[in-house]
This record gives C-alpha cells, structure tokens and sequence, in this order.
C-alpha cells in the first residue's frame, strides 16, 4: 500500500441546480489511488452505477496514454469517504492520501487506462488531470449525472470523427480509418462512380448519397490490419484504391444509364455496405486467385444486368437488414469463371 500523503490543490465551487461540486486539478497518481469503480449489481453500496471494466477499452487508453495522449475532460468523483474528509478553505482543497475515498461516476476506463500506463511509466503519475468532485451523492443522485453525461451529452458524429482524422496527430488517429477516409475521400474525385456522392460533415441533407461515416465504415476492415488486403500482400494506398474503383465501376456499368437513378440500392449507405462486404468475402478472393482484378474480371464473374437491385426491394427494412438482403442478391448473382492466370496481377 502506498504510503499516505497529503494532497493540497486550488478549487472552485461550483453550483448546478441543487448540487455543488469542486472544480480542481490532480495529478494522476492521486486520482488513481484515490478512486474506484463501484459495479452495479456487484455491490450493494450507495452510488454504484458503474459497469463492468472492458479490457480492450483499458488497454487502448493505456497506449493512448504512453504516447501523450490529452485528458481535456474531468474525471468525474463521488467522495464517499466519512473518515478521510475533504477540507476546503481559502480557495484550497485538502485531503489526506489513501484507498476508496471516492467512487467514480465518470472516467473509470480512463482512469483504468492510465494507471496501467503509469505502472509502466511512473513519470505519467505527474500528468495533471480536470477532476470534478461531488460528495456524499445518494445512488439516485449519481445515476442522474452518469446518464446526463452518457445519454444526453451525445457524442460527435461519426463523419465528422472520420473527417478529422485527416488533420489530427498522428497518437490519436485509428491508422485504418484514415487510409479508409482517404480511400473514401478519393471516390468523390471526377470520373469515379460516387463522384460528388460521398457526402461530408456539414453537407446539405439530401436524399441519396454514401454518409462520410459509412463510406469509411464498409472500407476499414478492407484496409485494417490483417485484413484482406494486408493477406494477399496489397498494402499500396493506389492499388488499394484501384481495386476498390473497379469493383464499384463494375457495378457502374451493370446499371448503366440507371447507375444515377434515385432507386439504384447502391446509392444509398446500405448498397454501399453491401457492396464493400461483398468485395472483401467474394470478389478479393475470387480476384485473387484469378490474378486480376480488372474490370472485366470482376463483371464476368457477376450476372447482375438482368436482375439489378433496387430500393424499392429493402424499403422499410432497417439498415442490417437490408445490407443483408443486398449481399445475398449479389451472391445469387456471383458466377465466377475460371479465367486463365497470367504471369503477373493486373489491375
């Protein structure tokens, strides 16, 4: 057990309806020895609300962490503790060191995350983390302040998520998102099939179009580690993005001058989502063994002119259920030909 310490730091009260709290900064080896998670429906304590601890979640924030990651938002406390009290006096805050002083309303992977990264770097302990301190709040009392965070303080599109990983550092940036955003990206250039259809953060509503979000969505496990592409040992940004430009112009030509129509399914997210999964389980493989992934290729093996989908076939289905449903007709409509292999992949 850590040897106890008294800890000092400058505050502002603060008042929001009927509750105050203290408004502070502590290091993170503090908020870390001070803090727990009281699991709901694992204790009977007042003011557990917390859920089960996600590993994959706390080892993300662990590297986050160990490669300088910022912690702008307050972690989030409910002091519990009767014998080991909050002092306040003067403009300063003061209390002495020690386990279970305080339940964790908001901020339990975080602090999960960097405690893990600080046993593997003790200088983190140092980071200075926004902390909000409540105290002695009944369970209803933290179960109103942990839904307002998680429910009505919504979270940020996901197009606008995937739109700012073109300009933000490289620590905070999921590395498959951006080579899926920049794929995505290129498909609004002229002369691609979804040219001025994929539709950015910002964007006027409109009927029709691929949302940025989903774009980015059916591209990423193409291009994420160890997906199909990193398998047959394509790892180049432009053969990527040529694979997936001769597949969606394949389907471009199936429809023809009915390619733009409103009612062609693949001018909405779900065709899209269908159309992605489909090159990644069918078309990649069946290219691949071809050793080409031209146009002709993929539109010999594909017998779709005579019976093209559209979106008068999924309305009023949900967005799975229809993406489902598209994959399956192209399945049924999936022919593949033996074509004899040649020396060298063509694209």
């Amino acid at each position: 057990m850590a040897s106890k310490k008294s800890v000092k730091a400058p505050y502002i009260e603060t008042k929001q309806g009927d509750r105050k709290f203290l408004l502070t900064k502590l290091p993170a080896s503090i908020v870390t020895e001070i803090s727990y998670a009281a699991i709901r429906g694992q204790t009977e304590e007042e003011g557990a609300v917390q859920r089960v601890l996600n590993q994959g979640r706390i080892n993300s924030i662990k590297a986050f962490t160990l490669q300088g990651g910022d912690y702008p938002n307050a972690v989030v406390l409910n002091w519990v503790s009767q014998t080991n009290k909050i002092t306040t006096a003067n403009g300063t805050l003061g209390f002495t060191t020690g386990d279970g002083l305080a339940q964790l309303i908001d901020g339990q992977h975080r602090i999960a995350g960097i405690k893990a990264a600080i046993e593997e770097n003790k200088g983190l302990g140092k980071l200075e983390l926004p902390v909000v301190i409540y105290r002695n709040l009944s369970t209803k009392e933290c179960a109103d302040i942990f839904l307002s965070i998680n429910t009505e303080q919504k979270p940020v599109p996901r197009s606008l998520v995937f739109d700012l990983y073109g300009v933000a550092s490289e620590s905070v940036v999921d590395h498959a998102a951006v080579r899926a955003r920049d794929i995505a990206m290129s498909l609004n250039d002229t002369g691609s099939p979804y040219e001025g259809e994929i539709k950015m953060p910002g964007a006027a509503k409109r009927r029709g179009g691929i949302p940025l979000s989903s774009a980015v969505t059916g591209i990423k496990p193409l291009v994420e580690d160890n997906g199909v592409f990193e398998q047959i040992a394509i790892k180049e940004l432009e053969l990527q993005k040529q694979i997936i430009l001769n597949w969606l112009t394949a389907l471009q030509r199936v429809y023809g001058e009915n390619w733009e129509d409103k009612d062609n399914v693949f001018q909405y997210a779900s065709g899209f989502l269908a159309a992605m999964e489909f090159l990644r389980l069918q078309l990649i493989p069946y290219c691949n063994t071809q050793e080409s992934f031209e146009v002709k290729t993929i539109e010999t093996a594909l017998k779709l002119s005579g019976a093209l989908i559209y979106q008068n076939e999924v309305k009023g289905q949900g967005g799975a259920e229809a993406q489902k449903k598209i994959y399956a007709r192209l399945q049924e409509a999936f022919t593949p030909t033996k074509i004899k292999a040649s020396t060298k992949f063509k694209f």
